[in-house]
């Protein structure tokens, strides 16, 4: 049996794909019009509708509910946020602590909507486990870990060789840190649960709809026009497509491979009974997760971006990519060198110029936006909603600021990407760079990160 390429993700081959919503009939008129049916369209679209019911909210979605990264991801339902430490230092620490709180909150309330929703999401809190490899990787992980601390998480948790091995047994794995604010998940059963969710509440979703244009008051579609006093965004790694916003926001691109289901007796060589999910210390690292029927899922970067900020064709990624995914799961897990790879599949996601994610609502236009999650928005989706219904709220006077309004993210500005070709040599300069420091750090013995990777990071803004 070959390795299934592209066709979404494994995880619409699992679990099918949707039944397909009718696209917007015609122009029309909404409260509230989301652009974007992933996560965090539908969380928002969920939460607006909670919070007031009589809100006449329509969502479009070009595709379907969770084409993109939501039905693409590797199921990290985690506290992980892109950019605190840059708020950190424009905010002051305890601005940051009070995201990085709320993050760590976020995590709760996904599960315990999913338990009121009755979504079955294959969820299961097992907490994240960061792997060490080298000397520099444990020196970073060393200096995580204390940050993370640092930070207010209290509870997360340090490891030696030992005890990283009693848990998850990656071969060379010399430390670790595991925080219990994580769980593995499956992304495309979220998505439909939340999906039906939304619509059980009343919210009015239309597929096949793409938008070519936002502007104030309008949300400008090939079949129609929809005008609402509030139009937001929620596009994430596909917003370069729209008018105007090639540079928002870069779409990067990410790559995922799974396993056949693993025998007892490998899962028994393996351990990993924690099912926490797992990922590592490197420049260009990895993430994976032990799924519910016994597979290994696990992504990394492949080719990085595209020029001109283009997007893959539904999932299909480079054979070489499929590859060098395939040479990480066996480092990491020897005795799996003759697994078969059942399926690999890419997606993009969202990096802005600072590498900072952000949510915000213009007053003066009624257009908001959120996103740019680098990589962690399975959470941070669902925070970024909630802060989106929290600032509607206030801007049309049915509530005053909150605790969310107040966060260190909430209207922060970003400038935008360099034009082409510099965008695209400077993204495949800095994963260059990335993966040669990671093969110096392999194969030495410094207890330092490499050079060359601290400049790639400086450069880069990351």
């Amino acid at each position: 049996m070959s390795t299934v390429n592209g066709g979404i993700s494994f995880w619409y081959a699992q679990d099918g794909a949707p039944a397909p919503r009718e696209p917007l009939p015609g122009d029309t008129t909404a409260d509230v019009c989301i652009v974007g049916g992933g996560y965090t369209g539908l969380w928002t679209a969920y939460y607006l509708k909670k919070a007031v019911p009589f809100l006449n909210i329509t969502v479009l979605e070009a595709k379907f509910c969770g084409y993109g990264a939501s039905g693409r991801n590797g199921g990290w339902l985690y506290n992980g946020i892109a950019g605190r430490d840059r708020y950190a230092k424009l905010h002051g620490h305890e601005a940051a602590v009070r995201l990085q709180q709320a993050m760590n909150a976020t995590v709760t309330e996904v599960l315990d909507v999913c338990e009121t929703e009755k979504i079955e999401a294959d969820q299961h809190r097992g907490g994240v486990l960061e792997v060490a490899l080298s000397p520099a990787q444990l020196a970073r992980l060393k200096a995580f870990h204390a940050v993370e601390i640092a930070f207010g998480e209290t509870d997360r948790e340090m490891y030696g060789a030992r005890e990283t091995s009693d848990r998850v047994r990656v071969r060379g794995a010399v430390g670790s840190s595991w925080t219990p604010h994580g769980a593995r998940l499956h992304p495309v059963k979220l998505v439909k649960g939340l999906a039906a969710a939304v619509e059980a509440l009343g919210v009015t979703i239309h597929e096949s709809t793409p938008v070519t244009e936002i502007k104030p008051k309008h949300a400008v579609t090939p079949y129609g026009t929809v005008r609402a006093p509030y139009i937001l965004r929620c596009t994430e790694g596909f917003t370069a497509s729209l008018a105007g916003q090639r540079r928002t926001w870069l779409p990067m691109n990410s790559s995922m491979i799974a396993t056949e289901p693993l025998t007892d007796a490998q899962w028994e060589s393996i351990g990993w009974e924690g099912r926490e999910t797992l990922g590592d210390m490197a420049h260009a690292y990895m993430y994976a997760q032990r799924t519910a029927d016994g597979r290994i899922a696990l992504g990394g970067r492949g080719v990085p971006y595209r020029f001109g900020s283009k997007t893959d064709n539904d999932g299909r990624t480079q054979p070489q990519t499929i590859e060098a995914l395939r040479d990480i799961l066996v480092r990491f897990f020897p005795q799996l060198a003759g697994v078969r790879v059942d399926h690999a599949w890419s997606g993009v996601l969202g990096v802005p110029r600072d590498w900072c994610a952000t949510v915000t609502l213009d007053r003066s236009t009624g257009l908001g936006w959120a996103g740019g999650y680098v990589g962690s928005g399975v959470a941070t989706a669902n925070l970024a909603a909630r802060t989106l219904r929290d600032l509607i709220q206030q801007d049309s006077g049915q509530s005053g600021p909150t605790d969310l309004t107040a966060l260190p993210w909430v209207n922060h500005k970003v400038r935008k990407w360099e034009p082409e070709p510099l965008r695209w040599l400077g993204v495949q300069t800095m994963y260059a760079a990335f993966r040669g420091a990671d093969r110096r750090e392999a194969t030495g013995h410094a207890a330092t990160t490499d050079r060359v990777a601290i400049l790639a990071n400086r450069l880069s803004g990351r």
